[in-house]
């Protein structure tokens, strides 16, 4: 009980921190004439968050044929 009690308080004072580096990265993004870095780094997001998506998907796929396979 103390252990989970410790990795969450753990957790919730990493979230707040990561979440006011968000907020200065899009004040920045915002301020600036262009956009088009604020183009880019929402390319990158799309794509960072794609890639693990596609590869639990493809995983999926492949454990789903195994045992479908096996099973005739």
């Amino acid at each position: 009980m103390k252990r989970s009690f410790l990795f969450f308080l753990f957790s919730l004072f990493f979230f707040l921190k990561s979440n006011a580096q968000c907020a200065m990265c899009r004040a920045v993004l915002e301020s600036e004439e262009g956009q088009t870095a604020a183009e880019g780094i929402n390319d990158g997001i799309v794509y960072l968050m794609a890639i693990p998506y596609i590869l639990v998907g493809g995983l999926g796929y492949l454990i789903y044929r195994k045992f479908n396979t096996l099973k005739k």
